[in-house]
């Protein structure tokens, strides 16, 4: 019969999401990782240490001894999995300002196009090329086209959450139709900047490109010259277009080009000058890790609670089937202060003592 051998290790499970997927933990909604990058890889939960066979608790008085340890419990935990689209311009606005006909136009995506509201449901990608990209002259960046946002958005009225939780990424476009008769084109704006403010009060802080669309219309160019007015007082740059006629859609994805270059350039900087650690010269920073042996007892329903890594992974690995191992945990909790703290808890023989998943019944 073969000696010392080894157990197999379990395999990893790798759950493959899109790139843009936000993960965070579903009971503190702490953010674990945000992933933008095509092969990115993150660990959420790590599987158990393997147990120790007999042959590592044999000594010189006991040979052959009737002990081993159980592998250990592997991590548990709830998560949140969210997709937001990874693109550096969102087209926002109300349903049918003309997002799709402009992502068409301006990119090879193809986008359903209908004259009715809600047509597009999800958002929808384009990758816009400004001058001469495949010869280094030009510049090539992603839009998305968001659907259609209406008031209560931020309550989630329309599918306003699945919508609005892709613009974090972006830096928006905002489109305006000016050929609706029963609609003004600023209220329209200031309807979705609302929307915008009271679901994430950064997202209205964010430069904007506002476009008046359907330039084609006598209606748009009517309006023009008042919205154009307003929108510049409130501190935002205007653009007038007709997407479906192809009418100064150059002109405004060279300025979206030419901003995001802006942004990138600022973001460089200021990553430069941040100052990561600030320490006096010939001196280290010191990382002084939590204890591992710390431990914690409380009383639940009338059972009492040892919280600790250390002495729950002891516990846990521990074979209850074992006298032999049963024997050395009751010297390990000894040893770690464990007994003694429960004692002084008021535990008594026949009282339940939890260590993670493990409950034992306190003895003599």
């Amino acid at each position: 019969m073969r000696q010392k051998m080894h157990g197999a290790k379990g395999d990893d499970i790798i759950l493959r999401v899109p790139c843009g997927t936000i993960i965070r933990d579903a009971e503190t909604d702490a953010l674990v990782a945000d992933l933008t990058e095509p092969g990115q890889q993150v660990m959420v939960a790590r599987g158990g240490r393997g147990g120790l066979g007999n042959v590592h608790f044999a000594t010189s008085t006991r040979q052959t001894p009737k002990e081993a340890q159980r592998g250990e419990p592997g991590e548990e935990r709830w998560l949140k999995l969210e997709l937001r689209v990874i693109a550096d311009v969102g087209l926002v606005g109300y349903p049918n300002a003309g997002k799709s006909t402009l992502l068409s136009v301006v990119s090879a995506a193809r986008p359903k196009i209908a004259n009715y509201p809600f047509t597009t449901l999800e958002p929808n990608l384009g990758v816009v090329e400004v001058g001469q990209p495949r010869s280094g002259d030009g510049f090539g960046f992603v839009v998305a086209d968001i659907p259609g946002l209406i008031e209560g958005a931020a309550q989630g009225v329309g599918l306003g959450h699945e919508f609005l939780r892709h613009i974090r990424r972006t830096r928006c476009c905002h489109m305006v139709d000016g050929s609706a008769i029963e609609r003004d084109p600023w209220q329209d704006f200031e309807a979705i900047n609302k929307e915008l403010r009271e679901y994430d009060a950064q997202l209205a802080e964010r430069p904007q490109l506002v476009v008046l669309n359907k330039m084609d219309v006598p209606e748009s160019q009517e309006r023009w010259p008042e919205f154009k007015a307003r929108v510049e007082a409130a501190g935002y740059s205007a653009f007038a277009i007709s997407a479906a006629a192809h009418q100064g859609t150059e002109e405004l994805m060279a300025e979206a080009s030419r901003r995001l270059h802006e942004i990138a350039r600022e973001e460089a900087e200021r990553a430069a000058a941040q100052v990561v650690v600030d320490l006096r010269e010939g001196e280290s920073p010191i990382l002084r890790p939590m204890p591992d042996d710390a431990f914690t007892i409380s009383k639940e329903m009338g059972i009492f609670v040892v919280h600790g890594k250390r002495v729950e992974r002891m516990v846990n690995m521990t074979n209850q089937e074992s006298e032999e191992g049963m024997d050395r945990m009751q010297v390990q909790l000894e040893k770690m202060g464990v007994t003694k703290a429960l004692e002084e808890a008021g535990v008594k023989v026949g009282d339940t003592v939890r260590f993670g998943k493990v409950e034992l019944y306190w003895g003599e």
